[in-house]
């Protein structure tokens, strides 16, 4: 293929190894990217809070699309340059319906600038006690990037499938824990409408755009990618709907197709 334009890469279980750290050789790749003339954009379900790793290990470059579409990070000066927040009234509004269907839920919101959960949300180890302890009418008194909701049982993509018939018509849920925690942004907004008004703002056209992901929230953004790509170790919905697979993300799956493209 010709060199894209821009890359956009997924973090957790894409480009980063299973315990969070950028490899040396992900890290050069990436650096090829910049230095051959392309945009280097990584897309990412994680909040901006969680990148100061990701931006020193790659030297500070790139943007980083954060909480699943909704903020817009700069990683060279590591502020938020662009929000897309849920209105108090919807994420009310998502949690009525949500727990009057499944009580079992525990709600978790990401702000542009910290994190809040009620007192029995823990997920993948986390400690309760992370981040503040709020109320739900507390949680939901302000806008937020993401609200999250976490059930202690149920299959995650039965989980799924039943917050968007519940809530899809108020705010856009998705999943990439491989837990049952859904992720909801304000609706419409998606890793894909983000990444596509950055690429617009900048002239570069879906065609010029090369896309890594691994898990169900990355389908928007491989879909709208002229080329999409999903490592070894993804979700089989994302392994189904890829143009090209290539090696797991321990593997430095990602970084191999980098090479490959701007060391012709």
């Amino acid at each position: 293929m010709s060199s894209p334009r821009l890359v956009a890469t997924d973090l957790d279980g894409t480009a980063l190894r299973a315990d969070g750290t950028v490899s040396v050789r992900t890290a050069a790749a990436f650096a090829l990217v910049e230095d051959s003339g392309g945009t280097l954009v990584f897309v990412t379900g994680r909040p901006p809070r969680w990148m100061h790793s990701v931006a020193g290990a790659v030297r500070h470059r790139g943007l980083s699309i954060c909480a699943n579409g909704a903020l817009v990070y700069d990683l060279h000066t590591e502020r938020i340059v662009e929000a897309r927040m849920i209105h108090p009234d919807v994420i009310d509004e998502s949690v009525r319906r949500l727990r009057e269907h499944l009580p079992e839920l525990a709600f978790a919101v990401e702000y542009e600038g910290g994190y809040a959960h009620e007192s029995d949300f823990a997920v993948n180890g986390d400690d309760p006690a992370y981040g503040r302890r709020e109320a739900i009418h507390a949680l939901t008194a302000e806008p937020c990037a993401k609200l999250l909701a976490h059930h202690p049982t149920m299959d995650p993509d039965e989980l799924y499938r039943l917050s968007v018939s519940l809530v899809g018509d108020l705010v856009t849920p998705t999943h990439s824990s491989g837990r049952a925690l859904i992720e909801m942004s304000a609706h419409g907004v998606t890793k894909a409408s983000a990444l596509a008004a950055l690429a617009a703002e900048l002239g570069i056209a879906a065609g010029e755009v090369v896309a890594f992901g691994d898990m169900p929230n990355d389908l928007p953004m491989l879909a709208w990618a002229g080329t999409s790509y999903a490592v070894a170790n993804a979700h089989p919905e994302v392994l189904a709907a890829v143009d090209h697979v290539t090696a797991a993300n321990d593997d430095d799956g990602v970084a191999r197709i980098l090479e490959d493209i701007y060391r012709r």
